[in-house]
């Protein structure tokens, strides 16, 4: 798709976003060393950080080995987990704070974000496993079933736990927004938003390598969920898709497969916006809406 196909789909407000997070975070920041892209990212999340919500209990405290941060409520009854994007090399508790304090106040859930080990660092399956540990104490701190949510790697991330975890834990759901569930790459979204503002198919193939030191495994449903043969016994999934990402087409052909297993998932497309859209939920009109429309959802899997 051609940069001024990218005029037309994408509105004003989303523009002045892109254009603000590529002063912080600059399209070649993949060029600059591990350390460099995790300044940038964390000086960029910090410019767009909103003050959290009052009346929220906040703590951070390991939950099964694992660094976490605890957004409570009063009178929380559901419990989410939530595990950050950042292509599993950028981002912690910190980037997605207000992201986080704010679904909680929303929806009245108890949040609790992992703060999983990253590459290159730690390869695959160190982030997987450690977003497996942190469900499986959360779930035994606090009972009841557990909703799966998370952004980009960490929709994977989320995806993949539930996989691991059917039969073993009671879940109400799984809700992923703009995920890489590891969907072809040579055909369909990948190829038509190649070029797309904020992430391009070069950016998922660089990130993929880092995550697994070389090549992803190609029967792995613990790295990518598509790549799982059993779509059966998960919980509800409601999946969301950024129109203007390589990664659009995944989260419309992991709720056909969850679906064609007998289980319920909704797949549904933000139009005109693009990959990391939830930092704009407050400048573009757009994200707000689609920011709203994902707390409708989580309160509806509860």
């Amino acid at each position: 798709m051609s940069q001024s196909d990218y005029q037309k789909l994408i509105d004003g407000p989303t523009w002045a976003f892109i254009r603000e997070t590529e002063r912080w975070y600059p399209p070649d920041a993949v060029g600059l060393t591990i350390a460099g892209q995790r300044e940038v990212y964390d000086r960029m999340c910090a410019a767009f950080r909103q003050p959290r919500p009052e009346g929220l209990g906040v703590e951070d405290h390991s939950m099964g080995g694992v660094p976490c941060r605890i957004y409570t409520p009063k009178g929380a009854r559901q419990t989410m987990m939530y595990f950050h994007g950042g292509g599993f090399v950028v981002g912690g508790l910190d980037s997605h704070d207000d992201v986080c304090a704010e679904m909680a106040f929303a929806t009245g859930f108890r949040v609790v974000s992992a703060d999983y080990r990253l590459s290159p660092e730690h390869v695959h399956p160190a982030a997987f496993d450690d977003c497996l540990a942190a469900t499986r104490a959360t779930a035994a701190d606090y009972g009841g079933a557990l909703i799966l949510a998370g952004d980009s790697a960490g929709g994977a991330l989320a995806a993949s736990v539930a996989h691991a975890l059917r039969g073993e834990l009671a879940l109400n759901g799984m809700l992923l927004i703009y995920p890489g569930l590891g969907g072809d790459r040579t055909t369909g979204s990948y190829q038509t938003h190649a070029e797309a503002p904020m992430l391009t198919l070069a950016d998922t193939e660089y990130y993929e390598k880092i995550r697994h030191g070389g090549p992803a495994p190609e029967a792995d449903p613990t790295a990518s969920a598509l790549r799982d043969t059993d779509f059966s016994g998960l919980p509800p999934v409601v999946a969301f898709a950024a129109e203007c990402d390589p990664l659009a087409d995944d989260p419309f052909t992991y709720a056909a497969k969850v679906r064609a297993a007998g289980g319920q998932a909704e797949a549904l497309l933000d139009e005109g916006l693009v990959h990391g859209w939830l930092r704009a939920r407050h400048s573009v009109p757009r994200a707000r809406a689609a920011f709203d429309r994902i707390l409708g959802r989580l309160k509806a899997l509860a």
